[in-house]
């Protein structure tokens, strides 16, 4: 199984509209994401997002974003967040720190 953290910033005022997005989001990511086996979830501290994924693979992963509407969902996004120069949400991989039960990854049981 793959799995990932990452961390990144809402722009001042914007959570609403990104919970918003988030609470009615469009069906071909949905449609992505389940085809691919993709589980997810964000949490909301303050003025930061923290959102961890499991997927089969990390093939798996990529190809949940390996379409036209992912892309589009990804520029939306970034009217939200914290962008560098090129106009991209920054986005930090977060390390595993701990993990136990369902969440073992890559342990031997």
């Amino acid at each position: 199984m793959f799995s990932t953290g990452q961390t990144y910033k809402l722009k001042p005022g914007c959570y609403e509209k990104y919970k918003k997005a988030h609470d009615e989001l469009w069906p071909e990511l949905v449609e992505a994401m389940r085809a691919n086996d993709i589980n997810m979830v964000i949490h909301h501290h303050e003025d930061r997002l923290y959102m961890y994924v499991t997927a089969p693979s990390e093939e798996h992963f990529q190809q949940s974003h390996d379409n036209s509407k992912a892309q589009q969902w990804l520029e939306y996004m970034a009217t939200m967040m914290i962008t560098d120069e090129s106009g991209k949400s920054v986005v930090e991989e977060m390390d595993l720190a701990f993990s136990f039960g369902a969440f073992e990854i890559g342990k031997n049981s």
